[in-house]
């Protein structure tokens, strides 16, 4: 709980006030800024939510058919909402402020969300107070303040928008994610945006199977204009051929074949041919088009282009973004981070141009001040962009010793763009040339050099836009400079160098372009990206390879599941319509109960084969189940092998693995037989080939037999895991131990005695499992190839981990290791990497001990790698300067300061003089800020440790009589806990992972 500050805040004449945010964060920023008769208090996030599972549901509501849902679907779409355990404390303590307050103030975010929590917490708390929404998009005093003053009621349009979508989802999830167990795997989950975001990347992974190559050539040309030229040399490519255009990558299809006719494609022949006959003719100018170039500033951050640029630039994840937006707006460092906005207060516009002008100077600030409104689909309710906060701008400079690493560059990048965004437009201009001449094979033959340059950098001058990776492309202020030549100027050919090329699939999608690409298509909330992105990965969708997203086998099973047999719940217009249809609902032009009844149990609204209109979700999930064939969904035919063979992807409960029919060798004329081979889980779909297929079946599934270890006698096989390849031994299995006979008298019905025989009881199956003897395996050095692993190579990986020797000084054994990430020493539980993997087997103890006597490097640093270049000597601090390569790029450093190298500098051309100038700005700014030490740490928690075991001693006496309470309760539980009969299918109904797709 934080109460204002006595000092600050408006007299309120003596009536209190219990206000109610989210975060304990945000609690202490408020409260100072309210005065002493606020007490603000946070609720943590959500205090109650849906139930997570049965055992969440209250005893009267289990028996009721809808009870696994937590909504009843009979009674206009009732939640059940349930305050989850760990909230209880929370709830208790915020009734007990309120019997203390004669006002409640609802201060939670300004989104539906927000709405929806403040509403859950009047639901709640049923306070007898009057209640106030208060709203406020940036934590400064005058903001809050105002939003103090200015409050207003809840609105329950926005938070049945919320509710809405809470309830959709979670029927989607339970109603749609058992399909999933019961035909695919356990433990999968489908959900409204998250299967939508997976059907996308799978499309882009089809989309790179099915592509096909093709190679085209063309002539690359360096050209000299002659002394009085600046610049004097210059390329061209050429670009048509006796009045035929020559063909580029965009002129083939996905296919590899051309998708129009009137160009002409060069091979390898003609293009050499024609370098060759070009030389030594004459070239002249054909055309020179200049142009005027104008670049407009881009618009303020909102929550979507925020994680794509920080992804790009800042290489953050979503998540990782929006974790560290969420600390700094609650910190009053910026404006609320989830927006669909790009507008901008007057005041923050004020505070922009002046903050420019101070900075760039009067020239580079545009004439009039800059708004930037887009017509937003299902746009959130956050109507400002995220910016700095206040009115006047912090710059970053002035809070480096405040922020840590990563909230200054977040907090950098977003100052950057919101002042930028009030700058002029770059200006420049565009320089096209066409070069002519005939070749001597008589071939008219045209090249082409286009060229930009900057005149005046504008906005650019604060700010530029990265370019996705993955895409490519040119930046905003990238230069190619063109020499002034006019048509009729002759050039001469210094080099002529045939250029062959190949077409590229399309790339792959990373967090930013797959954000870009759901915004694009309406489907999501940009509150819901992050979230959606890490379900994706934490289910096992979708894996990152770099920063690209790689769909798995499970995704394209699910996905191709859902398209064949639920494909309007993954379509792409349909999913975007939905959300206009909770924007009705936000907007209260809709019921949500009438919404939810024709969704779930069909009715005549919606577009023509809408869920509703094909009879509802419930239908279409009972219909479709049965038609469902497993085998067939969960099969992805490739293609077919050189003899006609249908190749599949099988998507087991272990894994995937690869299939095919063949010939049985034992019966030629009998029935085909099954040929399987294992699947690395890390290998992309795209890379999977007709020849990689026929490597991995080369070795089958029970491994390629490498001879007999003369020491165990077991026999040594080399397999394909999914973590790649290993070698194992064949543990002859232990033969089932024969059960004693014990004879047992039984009376006869004529009154002897019989003898029967019993057998005693087997082992139990756990105990017998322990004592099996677990098979040694080594995964093959990088190396090494599971095609021509020998014997002794195996013998060798099984014989690790080596001992190398002892350390003489703390007796720990040192042993190399073959692991993960590449070839180790291991002491204790100090690891050291080794820069080879013949180490394993060489490394001495003495090179071992060198080794643990240097410092230890992170990550796989094993030694100092010398710098990228030297340059001369700083004169600040007199030392010598070098630039190295570092974890975020190359860098410069004397020794004592480090400045990251920036846009437009290069390792080979940097200046000294740029350098100093790096270091200089870099020394600037002060020491990055660093955490408290862990010795402080150390002795606060023994000062609590102390304090606690002095306060133990004392009340040892008072709580001896609640331990044996409580004992009771425990046994209470557990009794009860046996008396109650488990029901299989409910609990796994119940453990249903919906999606948080709202």
């Amino acid at each position: 709980m934080a109460a204002g500050d006595k000092s600050t805040g408006s007299s309120s004449g003596g009536v209190r006030r219990l206000v109610i945010v989210e975060s304990p964060t945000k609690a202490r920023k408020i409260a100072p800024y309210l005065g002493k008769d606020y007490v603000v208090e946070a609720s943590v996030g959500h205090i109650r939510d849906l139930p997570r599972g049965a055992a969440d549901v209250p005893a009267k509501y289990k028996g009721e058919s809808w009870a696994r849902l937590g909504v009843d679907v009979d009674h206009d779409f009732e939640p059940l909402y349930v305050v989850s355990p760990e909230k209880k404390g929370k709830v208790s303590e915020l009734k007990s402020l309120l019997k203390d307050a004669d006002e409640l103030y609802l201060a939670t975010d300004p989104d539906r969300e927000g709405e929806a929590i403040a509403w859950h917490l009047l639901e709640t708390l049923k306070p007898k107070v009057p209640v106030r929404r208060m709203v406020f998009h940036e934590i400064t005093k005058p903001a809050i303040l105002a939003a103090a003053d200015d409050t207003r009621d809840l609105d329950t349009d926005l938070v049945d928008a919320q509710e809405t979508r809470r309830i959709l989802d979670r029927l989607y999830g339970y109603e749609v994610s058992p399909v999933l167990w019961k035909k695919v795997m356990p433990k999968l989950s489908a959900g409204r945006v998250q299967s939508v975001a997976t059907r996308v990347i799978v499309q882009r992974e089809r989309e790179r199977m099915a592509f096909r190559s093709a190679e085209y050539w063309d002539i690359s040309a360096q050209l000299d204009a002659g002394a009085e030229a600046t610049p004097r040399a210059f390329g061209a490519r050429l670009v048509s051929v006796d009045g035929a255009r020559v063909a580029t990558g965009r002129d083939f299809g996905a296919d590899g074949k051309l998708k129009s006719d009137g160009v002409t494609v060069l091979d390898e022949a003609h293009a050499r041919r024609l370098a060759e006959a070009l030389d030594g003719v004459d070239l002249t100018v054909a055309s020179a088009e200049s142009k005027p170039y104008t670049r407009r500033p881009y618009p303020p951050f909102m929550t979507s282009t925020l994680q794509q640029e920080a992804g790009r630039k800042l290489r953050m994840s979503s998540e990782r973004t929006m974790r560290i937006a969420q600390r700094l707006y609650e910190n009053g460092y910026i404006t609320y981070m989830r927006t669909d906005s790009t507008n901008l207060s007057a005041s923050a516009i004020d505070a922009a141009r002046r903050q420019a002008t101070e900075l760039y100077g009067p020239e580079y600030v545009h004439d009039s001040p800059r708004q930037y409104t887009r017509k937003v689909k299902n746009a959130q309710e956050a109507h400002e962009a995220i910016r700095p906060a206040g009115d006047s701008f912090a710059t970053p400079g002035q809070l480096h010793s405040s922020l840590d690493t990563d909230e200054f560059r977040l907090y950098e990048l977003i100052w950057q763009r919101t002042v930028a965004s009030q700058m002029a437009d770059a200006r420049g201009t565009t320089l096209s040339l066409r070069i002519s001449g005939t070749a001597g094979t008589g071939e008219d033959c045209t090249f082409s050099a286009s060229g930009r340059t900057i005149t005046f950098p504008g906005f650019l001058k604060a700010y530029v836009e990265s370019v996705d990776d993955q895409a490519g492309g040119q930046s905003d202020d990238a230069e190619s400079r063109l020499p002034a030549l006019e048509k009729g100027q002759a050039v001469t050919a210094t080099g002529l160098d045939p250029d062959g090329h190949t077409t590229n699939p399309p790339a792959r999608f990373t967090e930013a372009s797959l954000i870009k690409t759901l915004e694009e298509l309406g489907i999501g909330r940009p509150s819901t990206y992050s979230s959606i992105i890490k379900t994706i990965l934490d289910r096992g969708y979708v894996y990152k390879r770099g920063s690209a997203l790689v769909p798995s086998w499970v995704a394209f099973a699910v996905i191709g599941l859902l398209e064949v047999h639920f494909g309007r719940l993954v379509d792409f217009d349909f999913t975007a319509g939905m959300e206009d249809d909770l924007d009705a609902i936000a907007d209260g032009r809709e019921r949500r109960g009438n919404w939810l009844t024709a969704f779930y149990f069909g009715g005549e609204t919606g577009a023509e084969g809408s869920v509703a209109r094909s009879g509802g979700l419930k239908k279409m999930v009972g219909t479709n189940l049965e038609d469902i064939d497993a085998r067939e969904i969960n099969s992805i035919r490739l293609f077919d092998d050189a003899e006609g063979r249908e190749i599949h992807v099988r998507v087991g409960r272990y894994g995937p693995y690869l299939e095919r029919m063949v010939q049985n060798p034992d019966d030629p004329d009998g029935d085909p037989i099954s040929q399987r081979a294992n699947l690395p889980d890390d290998l992309p779909p795209d890379e999977l080939t007709v020849e990689y297929a026929e490597k991995l079946f080369s070795t089958p599934q029970e491994g390629r037999k490498l001879g007999v270890d003369p020491a165990s006698g077991h026999e040594i096989v080399a397999k394909e895991g999914r973590f790649g390849p290993y070698v194992t031994e064949i543990v002859p299995e232990e033969p089932e131990p024969v059960p004693d006979i014990v004879p047992v008298e039984r009376g006869s019905d004529g009154g002897g005695t019989a003898v029967a025989t019993k057998a005693k009881a087997p082992a139990k199956k756990a105990a017998k499992k322990a004592a099996a003897v677990k098979p040694r395996t080594g995964s093959l050095l990088k190396s090494m190839d599971l095609a021509t692993v020998t014997l002794e190579d195996a013998l060798k990986l099984l014989s690790l981990p080596r001992v190398v020797g002892v350390d003489p000084e703390s007796k720990e054994e040192i042993t190399a290791q073959n692991g993960r990430y590449g070839p180790y020493l291991k002491k204790g539980t100090d690891s050291r990497s080794l820069a080879t993997e013949e180490q394993i087997f060489t490394v001495t103890l003495d090179e071992a001990l060198k080794i643990y006597a240097e410092p230890k490097r992170r990550g796989r640093q094993g030694a100092a790698t010398p710098p990228l270049r030297e340059l001369g000597v700083d004169t600040v601090s007199e030392k010598p300067m070098v630039i190295k390569d570092g974890r975020f790029g190359p860098y410069v450093t004397d020794g004592e300061t480090n400045a990251s190298l920036r846009k437009g500098d290069e390792v080979a051309t940097i200046t000294d003089e740029r350098a100093m100038e790096l270091l200089a700005d870099r020394r600037a700014r002060g020491p990055v800020k660093k955490k408290a030490t862990k010795k402080a740490a150390t002795k606060t928690a023994a000062k609590k440790t102390a304090a606690k075991k002095t306060t133990a001693k004392k009340t040892a006496a008072k709580k001896a009589p609640a331990k044996k309470t409580a004992a009771k309760k425990a046994t209470a539980k557990k009794t009860a806990a046996k008396k109650a009969p488990a029901k299989k299918t409910a609990a796994a109904k119940s453990a249903a992972t919906e999606a948080t797709d709202s």
